[in-house]
């Protein structure tokens, strides 16, 4: 695998070690499945109003190459594949990657694998439609040239989306102290403050990687639901969406 400045090895290590967690969805990756279905939608419809495609159809992102940087066991990458993409997973850690295409293979789904970093990515000239960004920024050790590397991955008028957390005490208080501490939702130690991103840290990396700013939304979980909503507030959680012009 090809070095990149701004890997952290100790975070590669700390995923690595959860590799076998990834489909667990009463595991320690639980919080990213219960995030997934309200992420997804947002995805989903942010691609479809990008390309002009109907979110009604059957495959509404057929034809559209996509690139999931960090992208784990496949949680995000298994169900753009079903909706028709041609879909590339990278990561950093082999055994995520291991995990990933096992579990792809059992679906039957055809997904391009790769433990690879985006830096070689980009070395090598590869470009995307859609290149994905998703609870990466804030375990990498420089954000605005990771962007920059991420949004040269992006083809004239393609579109990256991003999603992180946000660097507030709320965020804090709820993603740090309350999932990891309280609730043990995730591994202590996963988040570290000071690596977070705030949305202007991340639209400003977005605008010196050439990319203009299209939407953003707050990402909120209802523990009385037990589910997570869209919502203006992005103290904590937050999704934001970039294109390159043509």
């Amino acid at each position: 695998m090809s070095h990149a400045p701004s890997l952290d090895p100790d975070e590669i290590a700390r995923f690595s070690t959860m590799a076998r967690d990834w489909w667990d969805p009463a595991g320690p990756l639980a919080p990213l499945h219960r995030l997934n279905p309200t992420r997804l939608a947002w995805l989903r419809d942010r691609i479809a109003d990008h390309f002009g495609r109907d979110t009604k159809s059957e495959r509404p992102l057929a034809g559209l190459r996509i690139l999931d940087i960090g992208c784990g066991g496949g949680l995000v990458t298994e169900p753009l594949a079903r909706m028709g993409a041609t879909v590339t997973g990278i990561d950093p850690a082999s055994d995520n990657i291991v995990v990933a295409r096992h579990h792809a293979e059992a679906e039957g789904l055809a997904i391009d694998y790769r433990a690879e970093t985006a830096e070689a990515l980009a070395a090598a000239g590869e470009t995307f439609d859609v290149v994905l960004i998703l609870e990466v920024v804030e375990h990498v050790t420089d954000v605005a040239a990771f962007v920059a590397t991420a949004g040269s991955l992006v083809r004239p008028g393609g579109l990256l989306l991003a999603s992180t957390i946000n660097r507030t005490l709320k965020a804090w208080a709820l993603a740090i102290v309350g999932a990891e501490y309280v609730l043990r939702w995730l591994p202590r130690g996963t988040h570290s403050y000071d690596k977070l991103v705030t949305p202007n840290e991340l639209a400003a990396a977005l605008v010196s990687a050439d990319l203009d700013v299209t939407a953003e939304t707050g990402v909120m979980y209802v523990p009385l639901a037990g589910r997570w909503r869209l919502t203006g507030d992005m103290d904590v959680n937050y999704m934001m969406a970039a294109k390159r012009p043509a």
